[in-house]
């Protein structure tokens, strides 16, 4: 073996090293803030508050954790149960051993609400491709579902152009090799120079991979910096984790395998509002009033003053509406119990 290979392979040891005491200390620091539920092969991280009902459960982005609803669950907890959770894989749950599909999400969330014991039905919100989970979740279980608020859906990956398979493509690869270089302590390296002073570096090695690829990270930070400054480095140990890349990886192979089709039998006359930052093109916001209009009860709101994190921009504006689908499915239960009706709805057509 020669110097150059015995070189690598001790920095490799190193990098190994550094990673596994960081991530044990990354532990000790920053325990879950909620509980591990058990929904089979692994748990699920999963943090309520509140009391009443309907519950209301809050679905995050596609590389979101729990952390992204932090000005808006505390605040719905003033007026009924809310739960945000952590997807396999992401923050402090578990990683999956099976690959990710849309039906393994929808069943671990529901084994998740099952095995919380929450008061049925539930107000399901989803931000992002969360939106996605929500919709597929309340078309499996519509008897489970009191009301959907679908935060800034993403209806331009609904259906994908060779564009953006080749965007998720190269998203997956870059995925794997985070997954590679966290392993290899790369990942929490970089974080702590671009946390401690000496950002050039990390940012000089983010750019060898394109253009594309150093604007989306410098978006993805620039919304992580609008949470709270004590969750900053609560998230920064978080993404030092390998479990987390994968299960990017994981998701946006699900993205482009398959992303719901929405029917107006799914949607019949289920409470329902959708959401839209105010920066997204015309196209988008006339697909998200389209989306609204799926449900007799649909309602279509444009943030005004927000980007595509809404919960980060204006979490009042999520948390009145919210408060609106909740008190619409209270009526509509108080008016069930006035007329003595047992009555269920017709099972919608399951998204494909």
């Amino acid at each position: 073996m020669g110097v150059a290979a015995l070189v690598l392979l001790g920095l490799a040891v190193l990098g190994v090293l550094y990673q596994t005491v960081g991530s044990r200390r990354g532990a000790r620091r920053f325990p879950p803030p909620g509980q591990l539920v058990d929904v089979g092969d692994y748990r699920l991280h999963t943090v309520c508050l509140g009391s009443g009902s309907p519950a209301v459960l809050l679905e995050s982005g596609i590389a979101a954790s729990s952390l992204s609803w932090t000005f808006v669950q505390p605040n719905v907890a003033q007026f009924t149960q809310v739960c945000a959770y952590d997807r396999a894989g992401l923050a402090w749950s578990d990683g999956s051993p099976a690959p990710r599909t849309f039906d393994q999400i929808v069943e671990d969330l529901h084994k998740l609400l099952t095995t919380a014991k929450l008061s049925l039905p539930y107000v399901l919100v989803g931000h992002s491709f969360g939106a996605f989970v929500c919709l597929a979740y309340a078309a499996e279980y519509p008897n489970e579902t009191a009301g959907l608020v679908l935060v800034d859906p993403p209806s331009e990956w609904m259906e994908l152009t060779r564009r953006q398979t080749r965007m998720l493509q190269g998203g997956i690869y870059l995925s794997r090799l985070g997954e590679l270089l966290a392993r290899l302590g790369f990942v929490r390296a970089c974080l702590a120079m671009l946390t401690g002073g000496a950002p050039g570096i990390p940012r000089n090695f983010v750019k060898m991979f394109g253009p594309t690829t150093a604007r989306t990270l410098e978006r993805l930070v620039g919304e992580v910096q609008k949470l709270p400054p004590h969750i900053h480095p609560v998230v920064q140990a978080l993404w030092c984790q390998p479990k987390c890349f994968r299960a990017m990886a994981d998701h946006l192979g699900i993205l482009g395998a398959k992303a719901p089709t929405i029917t107006r039998a799914a949607m019949a006359d289920l409470p329902l509002v959708v959401m839209s930052s105010a920066d997204q093109p015309a196209n988008i916001l006339v697909a998200h009033e389209v989306l609204a209009q799926m449900s007799t009860r649909g309602r279509h709101v444009v943030a005004a003053n927000s980007g595509h994190w809404i919960q980060l921009d204006q979490p009042a504006l999520v948390v009145d509406t919210i408060r609106e689908v909740v008190e619409i499915a209270r009526q509509r239960r108080a008016e069930a119990a006035e007329t003595g009706s047992t009555r269920r709805p017709p099972r919608p057509q399951r998204l494909t």
